[in-house]
């Protein structure tokens, strides 16, 4: 398993408010969405960076993570693994806390990378799923 309990609890409670979610867009039927919602819900800032830059649930998106003009704390990634990779690199690049995979985005390779540089990281878990647990 990648990201123990603990690190999914520092994740969602100390890592910060502002997530940037990678792959969100204004499709309703794609998982990003809903588990934006679920985050907005819980309090967190959602800015969705997709190559569309669409406004979703209220926020201005991006194209890239690049191309936001503030710091984000944690960044989701909705992508397929072999993309993800580059998306955790460019997390790191953006001064991000914390890389979160989504279930089903496993990058081993990019996991060891993201820890070495002393962030925080998941894979393969969802927040939507992990935050009410909280509770």
């Amino acid at each position: 398993m990648y990201g123990d309990d603990a690190t999914v609890r520092k994740i969602l409670t100390e890592s910060g408010d502002t997530w940037a979610v990678v792959g969100l867009s204004s499709n309703r039927q794609r998982a990003a969405y809903g588990v934006a919602q679920v985050l907005q819900r819980f309090g967190k800032r959602v800015v969705p960076v997709h190559p569309t830059a669409e406004t979703v649930h209220g926020e201005q998106g991006y194209a890239s993570l690049a191309d936001i003009p503030f710091d984000v704390d944690v960044v989701d990634v909705f992508v397929n693994s072999d993309l993800a990779g580059a998306v955790a690199d460019e997390a790191v690049a953006k001064g991000a806390k914390a890389v979160w995979f989504q279930l089903g985005v496993v990058d081993q390779d990019a996991y060891a990378r993201t820890r070495a540089a002393g962030v925080d990281m998941v894979m393969d878990r969802c927040p939507a799923i992990e935050i009410p647990r909280l509770a």
